[in-house]
């Protein structure tokens, strides 16, 4: 994490003192190799120092830190330069780079590597003094002698048929996820609204309004109802929210209907985000961390992640020309049909890891 946040820093101060574009290039090569690391480190960080009976809702308070950084960019971001909101973006950086010397180890890797000492004062440290940790101290060691006998596997041996069932489910969620169309539907939402004939400045603000209070939503319901629940709920909804979308666009071209555009797309928009911070969003990182077994998980993570981050490559990159070439509507109705077809994988297959220990998968 110390890592990742070295190259985001260095990465946002390119693109503040940006002096032509191969520097904005680069920065965004850094920033982007920053995140993509982070996106996968932290659920499972959080996952390993958590008990398993809150563990949905702090890995959901990470989701909800993230909405509300989003919230506070979209609201800076209309008032200040481009050049100003990158230094703004590189303080969090820097404030995490320093407060990651103070923040433990985790202590199933300290057990792993037979750090027996830290691995009590970490589980000490993260419990409370007073606590007994004895029954979780006990629990994970009986699980790493358990993985001492597995050797650790490479990464085509994630491939076996051992590990079929969570490579399904960890890369399917992922590439449903990004191929419910929310990256292009968040990267390009000022290019959406300027085109549906609405304030750009406004649909951004009140986008960043409602993702708030969902975000707290999704807190309060991750471990009360269940990671599968929230990932039905939240692909309906992204199925929804894309085909007001693209149904805005088509109306444009409708004299008689062109003024519903913008209720539409601001709708659509509105729906968009939310779903997918209340489910799709969060659960399928969740579920990444606790399905796959320690000795494949960093194996497994590399693998998730590239096919989160490639996916989102691909889909944003086709939007533009999609958005290019059918501006009436048919940018968006190719995400609705694959968040439906989302819907119904989730209603298939059984995800549901409520109750697992980490990496039993």
């Amino acid at each position: 994490m110390w890592l990742t946040e070295v190259f985001c820093t260095a990465g946002w101060l390119m693109i503040a003192f940006a002096k032509n574009a191969l520097w904005l290039d680069v920065g965004r090569l850094s920033i982007g190799f920053g995140v993509g690391i982070i996106c996968y480190v932290v659920p499972v960080y959080i996952a390993e120092i958590t008990p398993k009976s809150h563990r949905g809702s702090f890995s959901s308070t990470n989701q909800l830190m993230g909405v509300l950084g989003f919230a506070l960019v979209y609201f800076i971001g209309t008032i200040i330069s481009w050049r100003s909101l990158a230094m703004i973006s590189a303080i969090p950086c820097v404030v995490q780079i320093i407060g990651l010397f103070f923040i433990p180890e985790s202590p199933r890797w300290l057990a792993k590597f037979g750090h027996e000492k830290e691995f009590e004062a970490a589980l000490k440290q993260l419990r409370g003094k007073n606590a007994d940790i004895s029954e979780e101290a006990a629990e994970i060691r009986e699980y790493m002698e358990i993985l001492e006998q597995q050797k650790e596997a490479s990464f085509l041996e994630l491939f076996q048929k051992r590990y079929a069932n969570s490579l399904v489910v960890g890369v399917g969620l992922m590439l449903l996820q990004q191929l419910g169309g929310n990256s292009p539907m968040a990267y390009y939402a000022s290019t959406i609204f300027e085109e549906a004939g609405i304030s750009t400045a406004l649909g951004l603000q009140l986008s960043a309004i409602v993702q708030i209070p969902v975000a707290f939503l999704s807190l309060f319901l991750m471990d009360r109802s269940g990671r599968r629940p929230l990932l039905l709920v939240s692909a309906g909804g992204m199925c929804f929210a894309c085909f007001l979308v693209g149904l805005s666009f088509c109306l444009k071209e409708l004299p008689q209907l062109k003024a519903l555009t913008p209720i539409l797309a601001l709708t659509g928009g509105l729906v968009s985000g939310s779903s997918f911070n209340i489910g799709l969003g969060v659960v399928p990182w969740i579920i990444m961390s606790e399905v796959f077994p320690i000795n494949v998980k960093a194996q497994a993570g590399s693998l998730v992640t590239l096919v989160n981050w490639s996916v989102s490559w691909i889909t944003t990159y086709y939007f533009n020309f999609m958005m290019e070439w059918s501006p009436a509507g048919l940018l968006s109705l190719p995400s609705s049909l694959i968040a439906l077809l989302n819907r119904l994988d989730v209603t298939a297959v059984r995800v549901q890891s409520d109750s697992r220990s980490i990496g039993s998968g």
